[in-house]
């Protein structure tokens, strides 16, 4: 049988190509269409096939493996953003998903995982926030090559694997600058007219998890920027808790000038902590959720498109099952401020 692979071998070019004039993408050469089209032509191949072996239960099933912090004080929308995304481009791909939540895992090790997925007529995982700490049995069987696999927010690509994150070290960086170069003007205003020094210098910075790549990748951002401009940086692992987030403000805020959190959920956090102290200091977060609108304040943060990262994740896992190699995939990012009002709209 002709596959999508021997078309992309005959057209010169990439399987992905191929897949695009399939789908009709936009920004595909017409000289390439035509390329594409002749191979087709040329080798009798049924485009439908594709369509057809990812959606059939017995081939090309992906399963969403995710974590929800069962911790949490509040709701951590992020999953569900993940899930919508994912589902929503699995629909209109045609491939056929399901959702395992790590809890289900956590006592199983890699062969018994591996059967489970099996048992499912898995042949492709995408997952979510992995760590090398917590998720051995995974990290184990992910490593296995069995299946192909789709990391979010986690490192390790290789023949089976394709890792999909923003720059977090870059994006952490950009938004503390913004935020420090904001809030340094405002003190600075306030100083000058109360004949004083500004002092926005000494820095909370709520990490996340002491073990994380992302909370790693957040923290060389933070600590870069805290060497340009001479900060006094005080590091404190929040592990993306509201309530850790809360407490550490409780603890250390009165002797500093600002808090800078490494997610959202902890941002809402320190900053609810400050109104029970009834003191101001300047506050951001990372991840833009629409909790943020809720928060009575406008934070800076860094707003990311969980959903689209979910649906390229889809993508590449169908990618991955037709024969092509992992590759590192970054996201874009953008600095905002979440208002109420945006969040209703």
């Amino acid at each position: 049988m002709v596959s999508i692979r021997d078309v992309a071998k005959e057209a010169g070019v990439a399987i992905s190509t191929v897949s695009k004039v399939l789908n009709n993408y936009p920004n595909v050469r017409d000289e390439t269409k035509e390329r594409v089209n002749r191979a087709i032509e040329q080798l009798g191949f049924v485009p439908n096939s594709i369509a057809s072996a990812l959606s059939s239960k017995r081939s090309g099933r992906v399963a969403l493996v995710l974590d929800v912090n069962r911790n949490a004080q509040a709701v951590d929308e992020i999953p569900m953003q993940y899930m919508i995304g994912a589902i929503n481009r699995a629909k209109e791909l045609g491939m056929d998903i399901i959702t395992v939540f790590k809890a289900m895992l956590s006592d199983m090790g890699a062969e018994e995982m591996m059967r489970y997925f099996q048992s499912q007529s898995v042949e492709g995982l995408i997952v979510c926030s992995l760590s090398s700490k917590e998720d051995d049995a995974l990290c184990g069987l992910i490593k296995s090559g069995k299946f192909k696999t789709v990391l979010i927010n986690a490192p390790g690509v290789d023949e089976n694997t394709s890792s999909i994150h923003i720059d977090n070290r870059k994006a952490q960086y950009e938004v503390a600058k913004k935020f420090l170069t904001e809030s340094f003007a405002m003190e600075s205003t306030a100083a000058r007219g109360a004949g004083v020094q500004n002092t926005v210098k000494r820095i909370l910075y709520i990490a996340g998890k002491k073990e994380g790549y992302v909370s790693g990748e957040r923290l060389r951002g933070i600590q870069e920027l805290a060497q340009e401009m001479g900060l006094m940086l005080l590091i404190r692992a929040g592990n993306f808790s509201e309530l850790e987030a809360r407490k550490l403000t409780m603890q250390y805020a009165a002797h500093k000038d600002a808090i800078i959190c490494a997610s959202d959920l902890m941002a809402i956090g320190a900053m609810k902590a400050l109104i029970d102290m009834d003191i101001y200091r300047p506050v951001c977060g990372f991840d833009g959720v629409n909790l943020m609108g809720y928060a009575g304040k406008q934070m800076h943060t860094v707003g990311q498109d969980f959903k689209r990262t979910a649906a390229c994740a889809v993508e590449e896992a169908g990618r991955l099952i037709g024969g092509e190699a992992g590759r590192e995939i970054i996201m874009p990012h953008k600095l905002m401020r979440i208002k109420y009002l945006d969040v209703i709209s």
